[in-house]
């Protein structure tokens, strides 16, 4: 490896994580920067396994704090989503030094829990975006979200962070409409929000927005726009409403204006949403 090259730690999270994808990340990695001028290093902890979980919430934990403080990890990347960084989002923030203020973080889904309530502690370097085992599925979307996580700067930015100049965060439906009254919820006043979903009914996404968009601080969002709501769970009977048809429903019934679609989702088009700052922070 050589000396300057920028190092992104892999860590999970969430979900169990196999040995297998990794190894084929680190081959990706040889193929494209063969020089080692951008490498990859998983913690350890990524390959522990604790019923659903990449290991018990502590041991996830402490991988995230180790390599978050460590100087000599240049940006964070989460490796997959799944569900449990809600069960150490408290305990690892609070721990998170000056070191781990500087990095970048990317990821989305599950990640979302341990993003907001690093957004609401005040951390400026952060997205919504490609995670690490997407980088072995699309080209195109790995080099998009790297270029954010060893510059701060892509081509592969949602494209409406242009239009709306306004600070923006990107969720999965579920993550955020969970956090909502939580210690992870962040102050998204003046904020657009951009929501995506995936394998879940259309009538649990109706619910979901009922939820949200009552809560008197979602109120208080400059606008949502809705990213793709994909392999959508059949219903029987059919529930009658697309997606963008239910989000603008509740919209218009809470006041909360309605601003389009963003070009984010479970998938190899999911574009980068850095939080607050718009494009190129």
């Amino acid at each position: 490896m050589i000396a300057n090259s920028f190092k992104i730690g892999v860590v999970c999270a969430s979900s169990r994580f196999a040995r297998e994808r990794a190894d084929a990340v680190n081959d990706w990695f040889a193929e494209h920067y063969p020089d080692g001028s951008v490498s990859v290093v998983f913690h350890p902890a990524c390959f522990l396994k604790h019923g659903h979980f990449a290991g018990d919430d502590r041991a996830r934990a402490e991988a995230f704090i180790e390599y978050a403080n460590d100087p000599r990890i240049d940006a964070i990347w989460f490796a997959r989503g799944g569900y449990g960084s809600c069960r150490i989002a408290e305990a690892v923030i609070p721990r998170l030094n000056e070191v781990a203020r500087k990095k970048r973080f990317m990821g989305y889904s599950d990640a979302g829990s341990l993003l907001a309530g690093m957004y609401r502690a005040g951390f400026r370097h952060l997205a919504h975006g490609p995670m690490a085992s997407d980088s072995v599925r699309h080209d195109e979307t790995a080099q998009g979200a790297l270029a954010w996580l060893t510059t701060g700067r892509t081509a592969w930015i949602e494209p409406s962070l242009a239009i709306d100049r306004k600070p923006a965060v990107a969720f999965n439906l579920t993550i955020i409409d969970q956090l909502v009254g939580t210690a992870l919820e962040p102050d998204l006043t003046d904020h657009v929000l951009m929501i995506e979903e995936v394998s879940e009914a259309l009538y649990r996404v109706d619910r979901m927005m009922f939820h949200l968009t009552g809560q008197a601080s979602i109120r208080k969002v400059a606008g949502i726009r809705l990213g793709r709501v994909s392999d959508v769970t059949v219903n029987d009977p059919d529930f009658g409403l697309t997606p963008e048809e239910i989000v603008r429903y509740w919209c218009a019934r809470s006041g909360i204006p309605y601003l389009g679609a963003a070009d984010i989702g479970h998938d190899g088009l999911n574009k980068v949403v850095p939080f607050g700052q718009g494009p190129g922070s």
